[in-house]
């Protein structure tokens, strides 16, 4: 009979799925390999990196520097010498020559304390790049578990849509085995047929949008887009979180407060470093220099070699510039006051932040609660009308409705599982303990 070209989608579905059957992508290892593989987190480490060697003691101004210079002098010269009693004297070819070297350290001792802050400013601008490189890796990981858990959610859903399929499948064999008996029409069948191919196209769908996704999460552990996993789809929430202590931790943690913070401290830096030219400043040079020439033939000295050293300090203050320094200290006051402002507005807006989180985690757990209700009681009622198809009380239209009833509740508490899971961790996010999270 034609209806067994249908049942063949079935095991060539379950080929299919059995293919997929990879490795578990945990979600340990997930974070693993985007903290190591992840191009967005690569491209912050260097910029750390970069960051750590500009706040060196080696970029500091408070080590000496030491030069050595050398050299070599040879001169051929034609002199053509009058005298005052009316004699002269010419001399072609008259060779001089000179060597030289020198060694030089030169050290400030005091600089009006502009190296100690701008010390202190590279070293908070370390800090600044540590925190950018966590706002880095924060979105990263919130980013990687939003797609990893749509692959859980499209695992879930793929797995619903195949138990619907085998719904579907011993309904049209019922429904074929009727008809050769006399017990259904011809519209039974037909309808039972359709339905079964409408599943099997969910499915199909279904499947692809999953691989779509797996190549996503590929992407963000950067590596081949095509290697297959499975992922973990089981979820462990938080519990007992309250929103007066996520908004302090907020205050204190949060990665875009902190950065405000450390702009504010090199603001700070900026107007003692501009104040310090008002200072004076206290230089020591020492130097060790070698010198020996050779003389021609017209001087009284063959040759001449001096050596030794030299000391000495100078001692420098800049009275008046013009006012430039007078103009950057007003410059880098009111850059010290607008940055107080930015600290100001970005915890304003945290403060909305979290409210808004907050009350979108609360409804996604309610909803969540509430899907759970309609799937115990969806189950409850396809097991009856199940019951009532087999005793031939029902019609197929009212037994297809209670099987879609039954997978759509399937679907929405799939959906509003891993939606409540991800509004806890978008939460924890701007509270600063995301990567302190359950996942």
């Amino acid at each position: 009979m034609h209806i067994f070209k249908y049942l063949l989608i079935i095991p060539l579905l379950v080929v299919l799925s059995a293919n997929a059957q990879d490795s578990i992508l945990t979600k340990r290892d997930a974070v693993d390999i985007a903290l190591e593989n992840n191009y967005d987190i690569k491209i912050a480490e260097g910029n750390l990196e970069s960051a750590k060697n500009s706040a060196s003691i080696y970029n500091s101004a408070y080590l000496p520097s030491l030069t050595a210079s050398a050299g070599a002098n040879y001169n051929i010269d034609d002199n053509l010498t009058d005298f005052q009693d009316g004699t002269s004297q010419e001399v072609r070819g008259a060779k001089t020559s000179a060597l030289f070297g020198s060694l030089e350290v030169n050290y400030t001792v005091f600089n009006g304390l502009g190296r100690k802050y701008n010390y202190e400013k590279l070293k908070e601008n370390f800090n600044l790049s540590e925190l950018q490189s966590r706002q880095v890796i924060e979105n990263s990981i919130l980013n990687l578990f939003t797609v990893y858990y749509e692959v859980a959610r499209l695992t879930q859903n793929v797995n619903s849509q195949v138990e619907t399929m085998s719904i579907s499948k011993k309904r049209l064999l019922r429904a074929q085995y009727g008809f050769d008996y006399g017990r259904n029409t011809k519209l039974d069948v037909l309808n039972a047929e359709v339905d079964f191919n409408n599943d099997s196209i969910k499915y199909l769908n279904l499947r692809q949008e999953l691989e779509n996704v797996k190549r996503d999460i590929n992407v963000l552990l950067g590596r081949d887009v095509n290697t297959g996993f499975q992922v973990d789809t089981g979820l462990v929430f938080t519990e007992g979180l309250k929103l007066g202590i996520l908004m302090d931790q907020a205050m204190n943690n949060n990665v875009a407060v902190l950065q405000e913070q450390a702009f504010l401290k090199t603001a700070e830096y900026d107007i003692n470093i501009n104040r310090s030219n008002l200072i004076p400043r206290l230089g020591l040079s020492a130097s060790y220099d070698y010198n020996k020439r050779f003389y021609d033939q017209t001087s009284i000295y063959k040759k001449q070699t001096t050596y030794g050293p030299t000391l000495s300090a100078n001692l420098s203050w800049n009275i008046f510039d013009g006012g430039s320094t007078r103009v950057r200290m007003q410059n880098s006051k009111i850059a010290l006051e607008n940055q107080q402002i930015s600290l100001d507005q970005t915890k304003q807006v945290l403060q909305r932040n979290v409210n808004n989180a907050w009350g979108v985690y609360q409804n996604s757990r309610f909803v969540l609660e509430a899907e759970q209700k309609n799937l115990e009681t969806s189950q409850r009622n396809f097991d009856r009308t199940l019951e009532q198809q087999n005793l031939g009380q029902i019609t197929s239209i009212e037994f297809r409705q209670a099987q879609q009833n039954l997978l759509n509740t399937h679907i929405n508490f799939n959906n509003a599982k891993y939606t409540a899971k991800i509004a806890e961790l978008a939460l924890l996010k701007l509270s600063g303990e995301l990567m302190n999270a359950e996942f």
